[in-house]
């Protein structure tokens, strides 16, 4: 399948299916039996390529659903065809971004072309084809669901191609850009582009490149005629994000709506005197000051010339500026001799705005600087006070473990006394008992005496007596009880004396 016409993708869903017979698919008859067989399986988006303002292409290009594929991702469509679309590429991202995305496979890649995506302006879509089946599953199978950055959110989704229908083309104006046909070599290198030695590129504007070249080009417009997917902002208010009656200062370019809405552009001139203002809409300048429109001369849009703008005309009331109340050479005449005059007027008005404006600013410079010194003062005084305020904290915080220390000392010492005192009445208590225990012992030993001298006389008396007795011949039994009891109230009778 060919793609040397403009296709894209567009951001429709399966229910806007473009639903028209086209004249040719990608160069080739239209086989309605063989679409209406994968109809079930497919989904259609409309697509626009080319630069609106010159030439644009339409067509309809049918893709196999992404749910169909994704419910078996291993089983891939049958009849796929070495042709894949990547849908809704982000426009931050540039051809040379998009080249490096896929630089793995940049040498199996035929041709790329990149298309609008309709009724999304901030995304377009790219058509890929390469030299085998091979590479175009691998290439569905590594890039599908993978981030294009890892600092974004924005996924590639890449899809199958069936065919591609062109509904024709719109030509805006009568000289249209060369189409690829007409241009057989690149535009960076002059080389031919020769899709079999090298993949090529063709922008949204119908441009071809070789990759390599474009991949050098990190600007997200075209280099042969600058057109941009990008389009540029509308002007909006600074304050309000209105997009109606805005005004443009002529000195630092801030926009600003009108009085008549929520007067922001002459808010602006009261804050910083900026007393020149540009309408966006008639490119007229206001001066707030003088309170009215200043401006002189416009560029013709017949002729070129310089031409006065809202002139004073006596036959109308607003004035036109293009009657023939006045010869058009003596105009010229005029104009001629009065250019110069203005080109001093407006030198003059220059050098006294900017005198001006170099007193507004020197005189804001004082007022920050004055406030610089007054905030620093005061962060300084801050600051003083801060760390006046810890120390005081941690003064008191001192004091007061100082007089707990104090109070402490003060018991132990209590305590020492007392502990002191004890002790020396335990000393004192122990003498005595120690004293005592001592004379006891010495008593004790005294009666141990007296009773070991009683036992030594009791026993010589004993033997005394048993020899008396022997010798008369006569043995006497003596009771035991008797002697124990004699013996007892001896040793009484010896500790009560």
């Amino acid at each position: 399948m060919s793609i040397s016409s403009s296709t894209v993708v567009a951001g429709a869903t399966a229910d806007d299916v473009f639903r028209q017979t086209p004249d040719t698919i990608s160069g080739e008859p239209f086989d309605s039996s063989s679409s209406s067989s994968i109809s079930n399986i497919t989904q259609a988006f409309p697509f626009s390529s080319g630069n609106p303002r010159v030439e644009e292409t339409r067509g309809v290009m049918h893709l196999y659903r992404d749910d169909v594929v994704s419910a078996s991702p291993s089983v891939l469509p049958v009849e796929r065809k070495s042709l894949v679309c990547v849908l809704g590429v982000p426009n931050y991202m540039t051809y040379a971004d998009f080249c490096q995305f896929c630089g793995s496979f940049i040498q199996h890649i035929l041709e790329m072309r990149i298309v609008r995506n309709d009724g999304m302006e901030d995304r377009y879509s790219i058509l890929i084809r390469f030299d085998s089946q091979d590479s175009t599953d691998n290439f569905y199978k590594h890039f599908n669901g993978t981030r294009f950055s890892s600092l974004e959110a924005e996924v590639c989704c890449v899809l199958f191609t069936v065919d591609v229908q062109y509904t024709g083309s719109i030509e805006h104006t009568q000289a249209s850009p060369a189409s690829s046909a007409e241009q057989p070599t690149c535009p960076v290198c002059l080389e031919r582009l020769d899709q079999d030695t090298s993949g090529i590129l063709t922008t949204i504007c119908n441009h071809s490149f070789h990759c390599s070249c474009i991949s050098n080009w990190t600007d997200s417009s075209c280099p042969v005629c600058r057109y941009c997917q990008q389009q540029p902002e509308k002007s909006i208010c600074a304050v309000c994000q209105t997009s109606e009656n805005l005004w443009m200062c002529v000195i630092c370019g801030n926009v600003g709506c009108g009085r008549y809405k929520e007067g922001h552009a002459i808010r602006h001139w009261k804050e910083t005197q900026h007393c020149y203002s540009l309408e966006l809409d008639t490119r007229r300048v206001w001066d707030y000051a003088g309170d009215n429109y200043v401006h002189r001369l416009i560029q013709s849009k017949t002729d070129g010339k310089l031409v006065a703008l809202n002139s004073h005309c006596h036959h109308t009331n607003d004035g036109c500026g293009s009657c023939d109340c006045v010869d058009s050479e003596f105009s010229d005449a005029l104009l001629n001799s009065k250019v110069e005059a203005i080109v001093n007027e407006y030198n003059e008005l220059l050098t006294t705005q900017l005198e001006n404006q170099k007193l507004y600013f020197e005189s804001l410079l004082e007022d920050v600087k004055e406030e610089n010194e007054r905030e620093i003062s005061i962060a300084v005084e801050k600051a003083l006070a801060l760390r006046l305020q810890k120390m005081q904290a941690k003064l008191d915080r001192c004091l007061k473990e100082k007089s707990i220390l104090d109070d402490l000392n003060e018991n132990l010492l209590k305590n020492q006394e007392i502990w002191t005192e004890k002790i020396s009445q335990i000393e004192e208590r122990e003498k005595r008992a120690l004293k005592l225990k001592d004379d006891k012992i010495r008593a004790l030993e005294e009666q141990l005496r007296d009773l070991m001298a009683y036992l030594e006389a009791g026993k010589t008396m004993e033997q005394l007596s048993m020899s008396d007795k022997i010798k008369d011949g006569t043995v006497l039994s003596i009771p035991t009880e008797s002697s124990s009891r004699s013996g007892s109230k001896a040793t009484n009778s010896r500790r009560r004396s």
